[in-house]
């Protein structure tokens, strides 16, 4: 099976690891604390419930793994775990860490146009802890 990763959700992540069969990403914008895990799935396979009892397990396993991460790493107040699809359809899974007083309160991150880059450092810094945790 070849795979790619849809090249929006490339646009504006950049890649930390490949963990069975899994692609996670860490957005990059500093405002949201936020990673995508981005399974290998066939054409057609777009939510949660189309997958194998077995593959959903290894998904959701590393999903949890990702949570705990972003729960540890960053201390939000609340963690948004989704599987949405809407503009990019091919599944991918949101691990997103929230406050209370960030830009896009109590609306969605991906509807916000509040974004600011890591600095280059802060980005490695995340992206190497987020590696050495999976």
């Amino acid at each position: 099976m070849s795979f790619e990763i849809n090249p929006r959700l490339l646009k504006s992540s950049v890649p930390v690891a490949v963990i069975n069969g899994c692609h996670v990403l860490l957005k990059n914008n500093c405002y949201f604390p936020w990673v995508l895990v981005v399974p290998e799935v066939e054409e057609g396979v777009e939510d949660l419930h189309q997958l194998s009892s077995e593959r959903y397990e290894e998904v959701m396993a590393l999903v949890r793994k990702v949570s705990v991460f972003v729960e540890v790493f960053f201390e939000p107040e609340k963690l948004n775990v989704a599987c949405i699809g809407n503009q990019v359809r091919q599944m991918h899974i949101h691990v997103v860490g929230r406050w209370s007083d960030d830009p896009a309160w109590p609306g969605v991150v991906w509807g916000s146009e509040a974004k600011e880059l890591y600095s280059p450092e802060r980005l490695n810094e995340i992206r190497s802890a987020l590696a050495e945790r999976l």
